[in-house]
């Protein structure tokens, strides 16, 4: 066979050092910008189908996405002047083209992870190229300890790449260390393609992408982007959006083009994958996600449009709630997107935000392992028999996710309580699913039978956005449509399982699945939401189908961060009783504070998680737990939940007045320190089972109990004193100092201010006709000064009482000057 010829790319100066390396150490870091070649001619060059000197080998090509793997296996078969299926295949979930002669293997490392822990030996295997790696996808992490882990233990030989446009060489040499040290790395030149860069920010100020809303402004802003850079550019475009529904609408705005438009990410079908990754006889305009970020070579783009945004995944742990929120791209990202323009030839790339923004932006994305959900790599390590900790990961795992995935995998009885994989976590792992999937497709087979356990959950494994929120009108629709995708799934998954017949209703059949697959996200409505058995409020889109349904299983819901209630995003219907039994609910007696009410609420309760099924009156509640309700009660309303008569008020502030002004012995009676214990209202509180009980304690008798012996609260804190007149007025001990409102006619001949506990009382002087005159703590002064301005104003207003010049000069009285003269 002759050799084939090989496209003039930039790694080929780089093969004779990467085969070196290989052969020196068994490893390699390969490091090439986009365009290189280093997916297509490396892989070949290992395999020693381009090389002569090369030993011959076969090479196992892991990417982290499907499009990638059938994209990567077309375009390396092509320079043998084959199809996939030959000397280069491939195989990912549910599609396998190889044979005997394949020498170059592409799959998705979804698939070598499963080929690992079927035998971690990987036999018949000689090297393996990690693609991507920079990427940092959670399985890509995963299956780079394992294999790691393998040549350790049991293949030394076995020969390991990690290739990246953007790779950090240090961290990936170093993972990849031998007894000699660390990996050596090798880098490739950049495709010598001149790109002409174009920044093309929105002239108006526009929203920040919230959750997994984006401006439609900002959209409108993209679609004139493309229009201005067909216009000033010659080739195809590449459009890159952060999701499905984003690419529908610049599709939407771009349909009087006169161009072809090709919609590129996960759900559509590999049909159309094909035609978009195919030249045409008109112009091109592909819009894509950050699926066609790498790995991927889109035939005749030369031009690139970036909206700078991605989509992350993250999960609410506690609630079990996966998310999906949008993101500035990276730096290395946005790089990796504009290496798409420059690969056929000189390109354009039009970036839709500023060049000082983008220097604010992120270096490199987060990694997957800091926020998605953790449940089926936790699972696979529990197969793989080494400890989290000890896995030569890139990076370890968040402790509250691990422990949430382990919860979980506990709960679905995977994994037993040392960590290990239980005989049912193995079987759900072969499923090749997420573990909750695979358990619904296990347990719902016996309940709906095998068929409609497997429809059902190869839906629930499909990006459903675009379909709406009804799950049951989708999954009819798939079969109606024959969707090739999900029918191929479905055949997957029927041979993973027994054969088992059921006569189930559909929606029987998808509530159950969904439930079992997803428990706590069953959710019954409690007004205007639904509340989930997590214990998140769910609403759903308006207009929707599923509005009038009491129960929902929900099988998607998007939280996102800041936002108190999830958008359903797909549910089913389900019986509530369905959902009892498939959940499991329980009884409790449940006693507590009502806060509507504002008294002690005791009820048996019949309980789905956070959810209230149905509940009556509790006729004996356990006492202690009475107690504990009221003191809860008394805590969050305060102490007017007592009834306070005028002499219980008045007592407490003389009491506050001791504490404040003499301290020790004098007890803490404030509100904060009474509201904290009840020992003081005893023995009335112990006796007390309701709200109205707590109103019959004679709280100034209950106060009074807390007087010190030794101390006379009548002699530090008077009730009332005495004035000149010879009247007993009673002290108001409310605010900061004691305060004594008398007449002034009352005071006549009184110098001194009178003190209580050494502090001089706060006297406010009244007129006759009670109305306040003056507020002094200085009685002194005020006969000295202010006094004559008020007998200046007054003695006219009530001429019938006395206002002489000098207070002193007659008795003090609260007479008229004829009473005085009788």
């Amino acid at each position: 066979m002759s050799a084939p010829e090989l496209p003039d790319l930039p790694i080929r100066t780089a093969l004779p050092e990467l085969l070196d390396a290989v052969a020196r150490t068994g490893t390699a870091v390969l490091a090439a910008p986009p365009g290189t070649g280093k997916t297509t001619l490396a892989p070949l060059a290992l395999a020693g189908l381009i090389s002569p000197t090369s030993v011959p080998r076969r090479v196992l090509v892991a990417e982290p996405r499907r499009l990638a793997t059938r994209a990567a296996a077309t375009r390396i078969a092509a320079i043998l002047g084959e199809r996939p299926g030959g000397r280069v295949g491939y195989q990912i979930r549910g599609e396998s083209k190889r044979s005997k002669d394949t020498r170059v293997e592409v799959v998705t490392t979804g698939v070598l992870l499963n080929r690992l822990l079927a035998d971690p030996e990987l036999p018949g295997v000689d090297l393996v190229v990690l693609d991507e790696c920079h990427e940092r996808h959670l399985e890509t992490d995963t299956a780079c300890a394992f294999l790691v882990e393998a040549r350790q233990v049991l293949r030394p030989e076995l020969g390991i790449v990690a290739a990246s446009a953007t790779a950090d060489i240090a961290l990936w040499t170093a993972l990849l260390a031998g007894e000699g040290g660390p990996a050596p790395a090798v880098a490739s030149e950049p495709m010598r393609h001149p790109v002409t860069m174009h920044w093309a920010p929105p002239r108006e100020r526009l929203s920040a992408p919230d959750g997994m809303r984006v401006d439609h402004r900002f959209l409108a802003h993209v679609a004139r982007t493309v229009e201005q850079a067909l216009d000033a550019d010659a080739g195809d475009a590449l459009v890159f959006l952060p999701g499905a529904a984003e690419i529908r609408r610049v599709a939407d705005q771009l349909r009087n083009l006169g161009v072809d438009i090709y919609p590129l990410h996960g759900s559509v079908s590999s049909a159309e994958q094909d035609r978009a990754m195919r030249r045409g006889d008109r112009r091109r305009v592909v819009l894509a996600t950050d699926i066609a970020e790498s790995s991927l070579t889109v035939p005749g783009v030369r031009i690139v449009v970036d909206a700078g945004l991605t989509r992350r995944p993250f999960v609410d742990h506690a609630r079990g709630l996966p998310g999906l929120t949008t993101q500035y791209a990276s730096r290395a990202a946005a790089g990796q997107r504009a290496g798409r323009a420059g690969r056929e030839g000189p390109g354009a790339v039009w970036r839709c935000w500023s060049e000082a923004e983008h220097a604010r932006r992120a270096a490199q994305p987060v990694p997957d392992v800091a926020g998605s959900d953790l449940t089926s790599f936790r699972l696979q390590a529990a197969c793989w028999g080494t400890p989290v900790a000890d896995l030569a990961l890139p990076g370890q795992p968040p402790a509250g996710a691990l422990e949430a995935a382990e919860a979980t995998l506990l709960a679905l009885g995977a994994m037993d309580s040392a960590g290990d994989a239980t005989p049912r976590g193995r079987t759900l792992a072969k499923a090749g699913l997420h573990p909750r999937l695979a358990r619904a497709l296990v347990d719902g087979a016996a309940r709906v039978g095998s068929t409609k356990a497997a429809e059902v959950t190869a839906l629930l494994g499909m990006d459903g956005r675009g379909r709406g929120d009804d799950l049951l009108a989708a999954w009819r629709h798939l079969r109606s449509t024959r969707d090739r995708a999900w029918e191929q799934e479905v055949k997957r998954l029927r041979r993973s399982t027994p054969e088992v017949d059921r006569q189930v209703p559909d929606d029987e059949a998808a509530a159950t699945v969904v439930a079992l697959a997803f428990p706590e996200r069953v959710a019954k409505r409690t007004g205007a939401q639904w509340r989930t058995v997590g214990g998140t409020g769910a609403v759903c889109a308006e207009g929707s189908a599923l509005s009038g349904s009491e129960w929902l299983a929900i099988a998607d819901a998007d939280r996102s961060p800041g936002r108190a209630a999830a958008l359903i995003r797909s549910a089913v219907p389900i019986d509530g009783e369905l959902a009892c039994e498939l959940v499991g609910d329980a009884t409790a007696e449940r006693v507590g504070w009502d806060g509507e009410r504002r008294d002690v609420s005791a009820r048996e309760v019949r309980v789905l998680g956070a959810i209230e099924v149905a509940a009556k009156p509790l006729r004996q509640p356990d006492p202690e737990l009475v107690r504990a309700a009221l003191a809860e009660g008394l805590r969050r309303e305060g102490l007017d939940l007592l009834r306070w008569s005028e002499d219980a008020k008045r007592l407490k502030d003389r009491m506050s007045f001791c504490r404040n002004t003499v301290g020790e012995p004098w007890p803490d009676v404030s509100d904060a320190a009474l509201a904290d214990g009840t020992d003081w209202l005893e023995p009335w509180w112990s006796r007390a089972r309701k709200r109205a009980d707590l109103e019959r304690i004679p709280v100034a008798q209950a106060l009074r109990n807390l007087l010190p012996w030794q101390a006379n609260l009548d002699q530090t804190a008077p009730e009332s004193l005495e004035v000149p007149s010879g009247r007993t007025a009673r002290v108001d001990y409310s605010g900061e100092a004691p305060v004594l409102a008398v007449k002034l006619q009352e005071m006549f001949g009184a110098k001194d201010t009178p003190r209580i506990a050494g502090v001089a009382v706060l006297l406010h002087l009244l007129s006759p006709a009670g109305r306040p005159l003056a507020v002094t703590a200085d009685l002194r002064s005020f006969w000295e000064g202010p006094y004559q301005q008020v007998r200046k104003e007054m003695r006219g207003r009530y001429p019938k009482h006395p206002w002489p010049e000098d207070p002193d000069s007659v008795a003090p009285t609260a007479k008229t000057n004829r009473r005085l003269a009788n």
